[in-house]
């Protein structure tokens, strides 16, 4: 899968790392509502295209997976700020 890293030059593999750390950082620096989105633009950052659609849960199923992800944050970041925001769908 990751056969093209042997060809690359070590300026090229730099360049790589950087694009991917872009990429990572961009991810990881969102927040609010932007934290549980559909993220192909990381996904595209993979040399492989993107594979079929991605398979989406029943709404019930779905929504107790979106309250697991919230509680977690509480656990893992608990002094994290609070967002108050609305989700605005025209963004």
């Amino acid at each position: 899968m990751d056969d093209d890293l042997h060809a690359m030059s070590r300026e090229d593999l730099a360049a790589e790392v950087r694009r991917l750390r872009a990429g990572i950082r961009e991810h990881r620096d969102s927040s609010g509502h932007d934290l549980c989105w559909f993220h192909p633009q990381l996904w595209g950052l993979l040399p492989e295209p993107l594979g079929p659609e991605a398979a989406v849960p029943p709404w019930p199923k779905f929504m107790r997976g979106c309250v697991a992800f919230r509680s977690s944050l509480d656990h893992e970041l608990p002094n994290a700020p609070v967002a108050d925001v609305e989700f605005d769908a025209s963004r």
